[in-house]
């Protein structure tokens, strides 16, 4: 993939979250195939983007409409005609069975609610509602991670994030008939600037045999109805 799709198409840490691209691409059977697809808490519409390349049908959605920034990425593409926008709220998604494919990047964390673990299993349940049987959630998704995570993210403002925790995944995607998962990344994101998130992203890719899977700052999926 060329670097200016990937950062079109992911954004941040671009090394270490593009990494979900080629597994879902490998078990998610998604090219070419004219899916109904939505993507949620679209912030710059990068997998939209990434599933319209790939002949699908996309709704784009955030809790507001996806702005003109979000349509203009997709215009240089020449995607537009494969992608709607709506405001959906992933607690309450006003869809049933109708969908092929739903994907997210890094939402769950960030959805307010008294209980954080609650609030993720309906997020979870609503996307299981709304998918088609046999249907699939693409994910990927912030993990909990090291210590070390731990205490920089308290240390630089994300200590309100709810993140997602391994040993959560039985209870939150239970709904689900099969999921499958990897983990990856460690260093990229402590680096201040993309330019050196890009570096400590293929340190990862090179040290991913020694880092252990709960240490790991990113989940990546797949979950089937």
């Amino acid at each position: 993939m060329k670097d200016y799709l990937k950062r079109d198409i992911i954004g941040w840490d671009t090394e270490n979250w593009s990494r979900a691209i080629p597994f879902w691409e490998k078990l998610g059977q998604l090219k070419q195939r004219d899916n109904k697809c939505l993507e949620l808490g679209a912030y710059g519409g990068g997998l939209s983007l990434w599933l319209a390349l790939n002949k699908n049908r996309v709704i784009c959605s955030n809790l507001e409409i996806p702005d003109a920034n979000t349509k203009k990425i997709h215009h240089q593409y020449n995607c537009l005609s494969y992608i709607a926008y709506e405001a959906i709220d992933a607690t309450n998604i006003p869809y049933a069975d109708h969908f092929d494919f739903i994907t997210f990047k890094s939402i769950l964390g960030g959805i307010p609610g008294v209980d954080g673990q609650q609030v993720k299993i309906k997020t979870i349940n609503q996307i299981h509602t709304s998918l088609k049987p046999g249907g699939k959630l693409l994910f990927a998704e912030n993990l909990s991670a090291s210590i070390f995570h731990k205490i920089l993210r308290y240390w630089f403002g994300t200590k309100n994030w709810n993140y997602l925790k391994l040993s959560d995944m039985d209870v939150v995607f239970s709904s689900f008939s099969d999921v499958k998962y990897t983990t990856v990344g460690f260093f990229g994101c402590f680096g201040r600037n993309e330019s050196q998130r890009i570096f400590l992203g293929k340190l990862d890719k090179f040290f991913d045999w020694m880092i252990p899977r709960k240490c790991r700052y990113i989940i990546i999926g797949i979950a089937t109805k």
